[in-house]
């Protein structure tokens, strides 16, 4: 049984920046989606507070009902691996490992080593000496590996070429379908994951502006025959530009 995660009325500043704004969603169970947004739009957040890494300053999230924050055996349902800051770099490839083994009850060591192979990433250095490229794919190695009902993947494919990129996607969707379970994908790049998820949820300055699946969200936004891609979609949702007459921001 796949668990998705609900956020209720999620607000979550930095100082004076709201990351979150009043966010309502849910991430519907069993299904692969995409998070997308322009920079700075609050996905980043939306992802640690899906895995429990912060605490929301208001509103609750909660993993199949249950509220995740200060719940041990929710938590290790859930698997976040982001671009950086994951803390790999200061641990030897063995500790790494061994934390995954412990904390992660559904660990998969074949499934582990197998992608260390096809990405050609060396199993006797530490991680900080690996390339930009490797230390990516050894993050992708450890979120698939873990088999945890929730795979929360923010931006974590951004340090692969475009052929271990499309490796990536390839080993997502293999691995969804032996194993099925709730993927979370966030990435600028949308033309590549257009085809990988099944819905999308389009975040802008905090706040959800569009959600479901992929191809209902596009139909949304169609103008003319035809549905618009992604890209398109995420471009007239957040265009916006300043009115020389009033000085205000205006949706073309």
């Amino acid at each position: 049984m796949t668990t998705g995660i609900e956020f209720d009325g999620v607000t979550h500043r930095f100082g004076s920046t709201t990351a979150l704004d009043s966010v309502d969603l849910t991430i519907r169970p069993g299904v692969i989606t995409g998070l997308v947004g322009r920079n700075g739009a609050g996905k980043s957040t939306l992802c640690r507070l899906g895995a429990a890494l912060m605490r929301p300053q208001h509103g609750t999230v909660r993993l199949g009902g249950r509220p995740l924050w200060e719940d041990p055996d929710a938590v290790a349902q859930v698997c976040l691996m982001r671009d950086r800051g994951s803390g790999l770099e200061n641990l030897t490839l063995r500790s790494v490992v061994g934390l995954h083994r412990t904390f992660r009850p559904q660990w998969d060591e074949q499934t582990f080593e197998r992608l260390l192979r096809r990405f050609d990433v060396p199993d006797h250095k530490w991680p900080s000496r690996l390339s930009t490229g490797q230390r990516s794919a050894l993050r992708i190695a450890l979120a698939l590996a873990s088999r945890a009902e929730v795979t929360l993947l923010d931006e974590v494919h951004l340090g692969l070429d475009a052929v271990a990129r499309r490796w990536f996607y390839e080993e997502v969707l293999a691995d969804y379908t032996r194993h099925p379970r709730t993927i979370v994908l966030s990435s600028h790049l949308l033309e590549e994951i257009e085809q990988v998820v099944e819905d999308v949820v389009v975040v802008h300055r905090g706040r959800i502006l569009a959600s479901g699946d992929v191809d209902t969200v596009r139909a949304e936004h169609a103008v003319g025959a035809g549905l618009p891609s992604l890209t398109d979609v995420l471009v007239s949702l957040t265009d916006t530009r300043t009115d020389p007459q009033t000085d205000t921001e205006v949706t073309p």
